[in-house]
């Protein structure tokens, strides 16, 4: 019998996300009641990064705990793959004394090879190419706040990066439109356009893709690992920073999202972040509440 991971949305049916959501509903009502759900106790998760966080760590990390599990940190300093052990090996050691791994890493193509070697569970923490846990997060979010988002309008604005290409997944396994403006040299990977393209517009200039949205969605616009090109991005960019005047071209009730962390006055003013249309810290949260229905589901 194979082992099942999650390193897209598309490792898991429409349904069967639909469902996670509503058990991480479920799972964050208990907790705000101070009712104990303890599924995970005798479970282990090793995780491991080997690039910097605080939202992931956290919320993994926590989440082990209140489900009655533990968790073990392991940074690049912390393993041999740090010193050059093959990825293959790795994954057969760690995997044959712990029930899940969750990795935070570089190029997707490394998790996918760890997945293949791990006899449990891995879960992408966040790869180059896409954030899946985040997409929970974000989804759960709006169901909480609007209800369905099947039928909605979504607005990308900013970098065609890792978050910008779960989005695109999002899209088609949720049923919403997504509204794609990037700079020219910044757009999603030209392959992931094509076989996305039913549920995609691209849209030349950051208003339009803002016009009649329900949720606007914005990143940094120099990732982690792009620090270097940080000026250059920002020159990019220019134009493309979410502001007041960008929001009321999307639906009144239109909501703003960022995955953080958030550079005001680079891809977001102040008065859109900190206003009253932005869900950021409750989006931040419920990256929690929907991990731990993530990990039920996987180690339970």
């Amino acid at each position: 019998m194979s082992t099942s991971h999650f390193l897209t949305l598309f490792d898991l049916s429409a349904g069967e996300l639909n469902q996670l959501i509503d058990h991480a509903i479920d799972i964050k009502t208990r907790l705000k009641e101070g009712k104990a759900h303890t599924p995970l106790q005798g479970k282990t998760l090793a995780m491991l990064f080997e690039k910097s966080s605080t939202r992931t760590r956290v919320s993994f990390e926590v989440g082990m705990s209140q489900l009655g599990g533990s968790s073990l940190f392991l940074s690049p300093n912390d393993t041999q793959i740090g010193r050059g052990e093959p990825v293959e090996d790795t994954a057969k050691v760690i995997s044959s004394m712990v029930d899940g791994i969750m990795i935070r890493t570089n190029e997707h193509a490394k998790i996918q090879t760890f997945a293949d070697n791990s006899s449990v569970p891995v879960i992408n923490g966040l790869t180059d190419d896409y954030h899946p846990c985040q997409l929970l997060a974000d989804m759960l979010t709006f169901k909480e706040l609007r209800g369905s988002i099947k039928g909605a309008t979504v607005s990308w604005i900013g970098d065609g990066n890792n978050m910008c290409h779960s989005f695109m997944n999002a899209a088609e396994i949720f049923g919403f439109t997504l509204k794609i403006s990037c700079p020219e040299n910044f757009m999603p990977k030209a392959e992931l356009l094509a076989q996305r393209a039913n549920n995609i517009v691209i849209c030349p200039t950051p208003q339009d893709a803002s016009e009649s949205s329900d949720l606007v969605v914005t990143d940094t616009w120099a990732s982690m690992g792009q620090e270097d090109e940080k000026d250059a991005r920002e020159k990019a960019f220019a134009g493309y920073c979410v502001d007041d005047a960008m929001m009321k071209l999307a639906n009144k009730d239109a909501l703003f999202m960022h995955c953080l962390p958030a550079y005001r006055n680079s891809e977001v003013t102040p008065s859109v972040i900190d206003g009253p249309q932005s869900v950021v810290w409750q989006e931040a949260e419920n990256r929690l509440h929907a991990q731990k229905a993530l990990l039920e589901k996987f180690l339970a």
